[in-house]
């Protein structure tokens, strides 16, 4: 078992930094790309926003096909759809194509769903003692792709419009970003056996308790018989039954699974819509590009490499009491943020500050998810956790920018940090719940 999960681990990293780099150097020129196809600054953001709502759309599908067959076919299969994505924005951007390109942007979304699945891979076959470290080890393995890969795209649209000519520079990089997916799919597929969601399910129902797969809010049940709106231990499931109300039964029986859903909601919500807007009001504040640009280097430092110390403090300390933590630190993250004003070393502390809740607050919450639902049901269940967290982004994202055009990035600030109240009241009473 040891040695499966060390390959196992091993095998999601690869997968990890691969499809890492490709989010990355597709998603670095996506607001250009888009300026460039519509003509109009203000379309800027759709392509991201497009390219977050496809991940959020598509992780319910993915999930159900975990749910059924594993998370090996599941993986590739994200990855494949965001490398067709890729090849579509760039027919899109070759004919100068709008509308498609937002739709290819929405299939590239898929990697995107298919790297952060691939954090709850790597704790199914983990011990529960062990879960937050096996969740956070392949988040940090995200670090070199999230860091290098907007540096790399530049390189990237040059050597493809060096190739041809009518593919526009800003555009190269899907191209790369596709082979990078499809690296990606082929790795996962050949690479993920035994795969682990079954192999998890298989141990569970022998009675071998080797993954620690128990459930703390889970009700008893015998060992064949499956969660509420599950699948059975074999990962067959009911036909006509959908993901989304599977997940969304596993998560309302758990006020922990509940807490969970919610902190990693608001968590990844209030980090998009500050960082979004952050670079606007640091070049309003006269920063040039090249100190934006460390400043989302810190920002993107903080998310991804503290991630295993992280998942020592779930292991630790508790999926709640991190929660909490987040919250607070995201919190504190907003206030420096918004009373900056034009001080540009406190704007890139508080965007630091903001990474490093958003890893806490992910960290704990996977984990939390993971461990208060059933094992035949945690696909589905992750699966609700991933769309709510980037569906709420995309909104998130859609309104900061009007938000700080009438009335100002400070008060963009105060509404995020007050978003973390009532999920911080309502992961105490769970936590409080638990002692009891």
């Amino acid at each position: 078992m040891a040695a499966l999960r060390r390959r196992t681990t091993a095998v999601l990293v690869v997968g990890q930094i691969l499809g890492g780099f490709g989010v990355a150097i597709g998603i670095a020129l996506a607001a250009l790309l888009a300026t460039e196809v519509s003509g109009s600054a203000g379309a800027a953001g759709l392509a991201v926003t497009a390219s977050v709502t496809g991940t959020a759309v598509l992780s319910l599908p993915l999930a159900a096909l975990m749910t059924r067959h594993g998370r090996r076919p599941g993986l590739a299969c994200g990855y494949l759809i965001g490398a067709l994505g890729g090849l579509v924005v760039v027919v899109s951007a070759s004919r100068g194509w709008f509308l498609p390109l937002l739709g290819g942007m929405l299939l590239f979304g898929a990697g995107s769903s298919a790297n952060l699945q691939a954090r709850f891979a790597a704790a199914d076959l983990a011990p529960a003692a062990r879960r937050g470290r096996a969740i956070a080890t392949v988040m940090w393995a995200g670090t070199l792709g999230a860091v290098l890969g907007p540096n790399l795209a530049g390189p990237a649209g040059r050597s493809i419009g060096a190739v041809d000519g009518r593919i526009p520079e800003t555009a190269g990089p899907f191209v790369w970003a596709s082979g990078i997916f499809l690296l990606a799919a082929v790795t996962t597929h050949l690479l993920l056996r035994p795969d682990p969601l079954l192999t998890a399910r298989a141990l569970e129902s022998k009675g071998t308790g080797g993954t620690g797969t128990e459930s703390f809010d889970a009700p008893a049940r015998g060992k064949s018989a499956p969660a509420a709106g599950g699948a059975g231990p074999t990962g067959s499931a009911p036909r006509g039954q959908r993901a989304l109300r599977r997940g969304w039964e596993a998560v309302a029986s758990s006020p922990t699974a509940r807490a969970a859903l919610a902190g990693v909601a608001v968590v990844h919500t209030v980090m998009i819509a500050i960082m979004v807007m952050t670079p606007v009001d640091l070049a309003h504040h006269g920063a040039g590009i090249e100190l934006i640009g460390l400043v989302i280097s810190g920002h993107i430092a903080g998310m991804y490499a503290f991630s295993p110390v992280m998942g020592r403090l779930a292991d630790r300390l508790g999926g709640l009491p991190l929660l909490l933590g987040a919250l607070g630190t995201v919190a504190v993250a907003a206030a420096l943020a918004g009373t900056a004003d034009g001080r540009h070393s406190q704007s890139a502390l508080a965007l630091f500050l903001l990474g490093l809740g958003w890893s806490a607050g992910l960290v704990a919450g996977s984990t939390l998810v993971t461990e208060a639902v059933a094992a035949e049901a945690r696909p589905a269940a992750q699966g609700l956790s991933d769309l709510t967290m980037n569906g709420c982004a995309a909104l998130g994202g859609a309104v900061a920018g009007p938000i700080v055009s009438s009335a100002g990035y400070g008060t963009l600030n105060a509404v995020a940090a007050a978003l973390l109240l009532p999920v911080a009241l309502l992961a105490l009473r769970s936590a409080l719940r638990r002692t009891d």
